[in-house]
């Protein structure tokens, strides 16, 4: 199955950049500067190009295990599950990555639309420092927090 291309990681560079001071911080935070904004943005882009050759590689791989699946007629059973078990492996790791790859350009999407940095649930500010350390983060601690203990 190939990986679908996206669009976002076009439309932000396309996309004018989000002002600095312009996003969402916590009181008594600095203001996003320029340099951070266009930081933040090149962290996730790179990231998301990683990704894209992550499942690129994994999707790769998935493919000639599913192409040799079929070649193991004089296999036992120990090597028929060590071959389920590593095509389960791959397939795992490349649905970890699209999703990382999803979190990544919807990120990017809300750097553009200077919704960087505001929680989805409750619409306050997640926090400069919080969205510099996990640049993926929609949700403010509380929000977080709440949603893990459910």
């Amino acid at each position: 199955m190939a990986a679908k291309k996206s669009t976002a990681g076009e439309s932000a560079t396309a996309a004018p950049p989000a002002r600095a001071g312009v996003l969402a911080v916590r009181t008594g935070e600095d203001p996003w500067t320029e340099e951070e904004v266009a930081a933040a943005r090149a962290g996730l882009s790179a990231e998301a190009d990683r990704l894209r050759g992550q499942i690129a590689a994994a999707e790769a791989a998935l493919a000639g295990l599913m192409r040799d699946s079929g070649d193991g007629a004089g296999d036992d059973q120990a090597d028929t599950g060590s071959k389920n078990v590593t095509r389960e492996h791959e397939m795992a790791l490349a649905s970890n990555a699209r999703e990382t790859l999803h979190q990544t350009e919807r990120a990017l999407r809300r750097i553009d639309a200077g919704t960087y940095g505001l929680c989805e649930n409750c619409g306050n500010p997640i926090g400069k420092a919080r969205m510099q350390a996990f640049p993926r983060a929609t949700l403010c601690v509380d929000c977080k927090q709440k949603q893990e203990r459910r």
